[in-house]
């Protein structure tokens, strides 16, 4: 049986709720940055870490790109894994 009921059958009051504590592992900071556009749920904060998350984004394709290209055109045939069409 609940707490509940059982208090509420033996005519006793419900049982007083303990205080959160406050504190800044409880509670995330509310941004409050202005927002791109009134009708848009975006601020600007958020779209600035947009943009920085898909920049790096960005590079780290632009990279990889890099290295693939070089393990087809060099690492491959040099290792005999296979060789090229134009050469």
């Amino acid at each position: 049986m609940g707490e509940a009921k059982r208090r509420a059958e033996q005519g006793l009051p419900p049982r007083p709720r303990a205080a959160r504590p406050a504190g800044p592992s409880t509670a995330k900071p509310k941004d409050t940055s202005p927002r791109i556009a009134a009708w848009l749920p975006l601020t600007q904060k958020q779209g600035e870490q947009f943009v920085q998350i898909t920049t790096r984004g960005a590079w780290i394709g632009i990279a990889a790109l890099v290295v693939f290209w070089l393990t087809v055109r060099f690492v491959g045939p040099a290792a005999g894994w296979w060789t090229l069409a134009d050469g």
